[in-house]
C-alpha cells in the first residue's frame, strides 16, 4: 500500500499526496480546476519542475506566467522549443543566439552561414513550434556525467557549450531532452511542450523576437516597440565583444585561464573612455548651445561614476562643468506624494520642486547666479547654505538623477540647451548561444556588492528590495529611454568575474527558508560556470570600482 503524505497548496488547501505522485499528478487533480495553468512548483522558495516528486513538502505553491519565476519557466521552455524547431527547419547545424529582451520578449538571431531571417523562414519556425507545442512532447531532465554531456553537445554542434563544461567542477549534471534535441537552460522547465501554447515569431533588426504572454495577461502576447537606440548599443556591443575576442562565458574563462585577463580590462577600459570621451566630444561640438547635461539610469548602472568620467573628459574640452543634485530639489517632506499604500513616492516625479528647478536651470543658462540648496534628509525640508552658481562662458551644468529623460523636469528649458543621455548596463556576455545573463541581474550583482562594503546591507535584504526598485524603473526610467540623444552602456566583459569573488559568499549566506533564496540558488548556479578573477587589475577610475570599492571618485 503506497504511503500518503498531507501537504498545504496554496490557493487549495490540505491535500493527501501519495508516494511517487509527481507534482504534474498534484497540479491535475487540485488548481487545474479552478482554471489555474501551471507551469512549475515552487516549496520552500525552492522551485520545482512539475515532472518532479511532490512527496515530502509540507507546503506547495504552483506558479502560473503570472509569476516572475513562472514566467521565467515559460521562457525557457519556449526557448527550448524553438531552438528545436529552428533546427527541425534549418537543419543539424543550426545556431540560434537569444541575444537580449525587448519589452521582455527575446531578441534571436541567426547565426548559421548562408541563412537569413527572412519572413518565409521565420513562418516556417514558427509553424514548426506550434506543431511541437500540439504534439505535447516529453521534455525530459536527466542526470548524466560530463563526459556523456560533452558528447551529446559536440554531436550537436554545441562548441561553446562544450568549452562551458571544461570549467564545471560538478561530475554530474542535469539536462533536457526534446525528441532527441538535448540542451539545458538554467531553469526549471514544464513537463511537456503543450503547456507552451502563446507565442509568436517576428521579424526584427538582425534578428527576430520570440514573443512571450504578457505576466500580466496569459492570454496577450507582449507588445514590442522598434527602440532604435537601444538596439543600436546592442550592435555596439557584438562590435566590442568581437575586438576583445570575447562573445561569451567561455571565452571569458578562455582568457583567465590563459594569463591575458588583464588585456581584455585595459581593452574595455579603453573602450568605455573613448565612448565618454566621444560624448564628450558631441557636446562640445554645440558649445554655446548646449548648457545642461541631463543623466539617468537605472540602479546600479554606474551612473555616478560615469558622470565623473564624463565631466573630466569635458574639461578636457575646455568646459567647465558644474554637477548639480537632482535630489537637492526634493519638495519639503509634508509635500511628497504618496503612492498606492498611503507611503511618501520619493520616485514620484511631483517628489521634485519642478518649478524651482526650472526656475534655477532658467537663471543659470542666462548667466544669472543661483543659489542652490542643499537638502536635509533629516529634516525633510531644502535648505540654502550659500552655494552659488553663476556659469561664464562655456560651461555647462551636469544633472544625474531617475528622471533626467523626463522632459516633464525640464519643461521650461528649451530643448536646444539640453542634452540628454541614458546609462545602463546591458549585458555584454551571455553563458552561452541559448543562456542569456540579463541585464537586470547584471545590476542586481552589482548592487548586492556595493550594498555590502558601503551601506551594510545583506545580500538577503538587497534582493528583496529588488522587485521594488525594478517597478521604480520601469515607471520612471525606462519609458523614456529612447528620449536620450545618446546611450551608454557601463557593462563590462569582465565584470562577473570580478564580481564573483565578492558576491558568492554573501549568496550562500542566504538560508533556504528565505524569500530570497530563488534568486541567490538561480545565481549561484549561473556563477558555477563562471571563472573568479582578482579584482587588482581593475583601474580606479572603472565603473566598477563604484561597486567594489577603491574609485578614484567620490561615490
Amino acid at each position: 500500500m503506497s504511503e500518503k503524505f498531507i501537504s498545504e497548496i496554496k490557493g487549495f488547501g490540505l491535500l493527501e499526496i501519495f508516494e511517487g505522485e509527481t507534482f504534474e499528478n498534484v497540479y491535475k487533480r487540485t488548481v487545474k480546476e479552478k482554471g489555474f495553468e501551471a507551469v512549475g512548483a515552487k516549496c520552500g522558495e525552492v522551485i520545482f519542475d512539475l515532472a518532479e516528486k511532490a512527496e515530502g513538502h509540507k507546503k506547495i505553491e504552483f506558479l502560473s506566467v503570472n509569476d516572475v519565476e513562472g514566467m521565467r519557466i515559460y521562457r525557457s521552455s519556449a526557448s527550448l522549443i524553438m531552438v528545436k524547431a529552428a533546427e527541425d527547419v534549418i537543419g543539424k547545424k543550426c545556431k540560434i543566439a537569444i541575444e537580449h529582451t525587448i519589452n521582455n520578449n527575446f531578441y534571436c538571431e541567426i547565426r548559421t552561414e548562408g541563412i537569413e531571417p527572412e519572413e518565409e523562414l521565420l513562418r516556417k519556425i514558427e509553424e514548426r513550434m506550434k506543431e511541437i507545442s500540439d504534439a505535447d512532447i516529453p521534455i525530459k531532465k536527466e542526470l548524466v556525467d560530463k563526459e556523456k554531456a560533452e558528447k551529446i553537445y559536440a554531436e550537436q554542434y554545441m562548441e561553446e557549450k562544450v568549452r562551458l563544461l571544461n570549467y564545471v567542477k560538478n561530475d554530474m549534471l542535469y539536462i533536457y531532452s526534446l525528441d532527441g534535441y538535448y540542451d539545458y537552460f538554467y531553469s526549471a522547465m514544464v513537463p511537456s511542450t503543450g503547456y507552451i501554447k502563446k507565442f509568436a515569431i517576428a521579424k526584427y533588426s538582425n534578428g527576430f523576437l520570440l514573443q512571450f504572454p504578457s505576466i500580466k495577461n496569459a492570454d496577450v502576447l507582449e507588445n514590442y516597440d522598434n527602440f532604435e537606440k537601444i538596439s543600436e548599443v546592442f550592435i555596439e556591443r557584438l562590435h566590442w565583444c568581437q575586438l576583445m575576442r570575447a562573445s561569451s562565458v567561455a571565452d571569458l574563462n578562455d582568457c583567465i585561464s590563459g594569463g591575458i585577463f588583464d588585456d581584455l580590462v585595459r581593452i574595455n577600459e579603453a573602450l568605455h573612455e573613448k565612448k565618454a570621451a566621444q560624448i564628450a566630444d558631441e557636446i562640445a561640438s554645440k558649445k554655446g548651445k548646449i548648457k545642461l547635461v541631463l543623466i539617468a539610469g537605472p540602479s546600479s548602472s554606474g551612473k555616478t561614476t560615469f558622470a565623473q568620467r564624463l565631466c573630466v573628459q569635458l574639461r578636457v574640452n575646455g568646459i567647465m562643468p558644474h554637477a548639480i543634485g537632482m535630489d537637492d530639489y526634493f519638495v519639503d517632506r509634508e509635500h511628497t506624494p504618496v503612492d498606492a499604500d498611503g507611503k511618501p513616492d520619493f520616485e514620484n516625479i511631483n517628489a521634485l520642486d519642478l518649478d524651482l528647478f526650472n526656475k534655477h536651470m532658467n537663471a543659470l543658462i542666462k548667466g544669472e547666479e543661483v543659489e542652490i540648496p542643499s537638502y536635509n534628509f533629516i529634516s525633510g525640508k531644502k535648505e540654502f547654505k550659500g552655494r552659488k552658481i553663476q556659469l561664464k562662458e562655456g560651461d555647462i551644468i551636469v544633472c544625474e538623477g531617475i528622471h533626467g529623460l523626463n522632459d516633464e523636469l525640464t519643461r521650461s528649458v528649451p530643448a536646444e540647451n539640453k542634452f540628454k543621455i541614458f546609462i545602463s548596463a546591458m549585458t555584454q556576455l551571455n553563458l552561452d548561444g541559448h543562456n542569456r545573463v540579463s541585464t537586470s541581474d547584471s545590476r542586481l550583482i552589482r548592487r548586492i556588492v556595493r550594498d555590502s562594503h558601503s551601506r551594510g546591507n545583506t545580500a538577503e535584504k538587497t534582493i528583496e528590495t529588488w522587485p521594488s526598485v525594478r517597478r521604480g524603473e520601469e515607471k520612471n526610467i525606462f519609458p523614456f529611454q529612447e528620449n536620450a540623444d545618446v546611450i551608454f552602456n557601463s557593462a563590462t566583459i569582465y565584470e562577473l568575474c570580478v564580481l564573483k569573488t565578492f558576491v558568492v559568499p554573501q549568496l550562500y549566506a542566504i538560508p533556504k527558508g528565505s524569500p530570497a533564496y530563488v534568486t541567490a540558488d538561480r545565481l549561484l548556479k549561473m556563477f558555477d560556470y563562471i571563472l573568479g578573477a582578482d579584482a587588482k587589475c581593475v583601474p580606479k577610475n572603472s565603473i566598477i570600482r563604484e561597486f567594489i570599492g577603491g574609485s578614484a571618485f567620490k561615490v
